[in-house]
């Protein structure tokens, strides 16, 4: 717990697609809240247009719910709700300012070598504001909906970032987030 007696906050932010969030990425959170316990709260809010997530929609909702965060708060993102989210970061990076530490699960990788994309532009140095907090990579070896290569070219991109492979793991991670609550609770 904080300081203050009051829960460390997870800020989760969902995948994309279709009832994504009530039918998908609700169980990760019910996973990870089990796992941390009552010393953390986890939130999770509603992405809109969940069935087609665009960069600009999406980015805005993400800072204006990681601005109402208490410092210290770490910000989880699955699929391309933390791609959305890293590049969101990445832009602005006074949105670190607060936060302890950022996690990435089976995010897609938007630029070379990964997704295009429209909306996201990827220049050279992209991710050089993100060195001021903490960055843990998932990806399972059972995913088939990313490459396994998407979290190198982030390891590549983000070189202070840990990068964590977990074995049999799928793009769900088997709705099971056991392993991410203990690496959170070393953040």
């Amino acid at each position: 717990m904080s300081g203050t007696g009051n829960p460390i906050q997870i800020l989760f932010i969902q995948g994309g697609g279709e009832g994504t969030h009530d039918a998908w990425d609700d169980k990760l959170v019910a996973s990870l809240q089990a796992a941390l316990g009552p010393g953390y709260e986890v939130l999770y809010p509603r992405m809109p247009d969940e069935d087609d997530p665009g960069f600009r929609t999406w980015s805005t909702a993400i800072a204006a719910e990681i601005a109402r965060l208490a410092p210290g708060a770490i910000l989880v993102g699955h699929s391309v709700g933390g791609t959305i989210a890293i590049h969101t970061l990445a832009k602005r990076p006074a949105l670190l300012r607060d936060l302890a530490a950022v996690f990435l699960l089976a995010a897609p990788y938007v630029g070379d070598g990964g997704w295009p994309s429209d909306e996201i532009d990827v220049a050279p140095g992209w991710a050089s504001g993100l060195s001021a907090v903490p960055v843990i990579l998932y990806k399972g070896d059972a995913d088939d909906t990313t490459p396994m290569a998407h979290a190198d070219l982030y390891a590549r991109d983000i070189p202070h970032a840990k990068l964590r492979r977990l074995n049999g793991r799928d793009h769900q991670f088997n709705n099971d987030l056991t392993d991410i609550a203990g690496d959170i609770r070393q953040a």
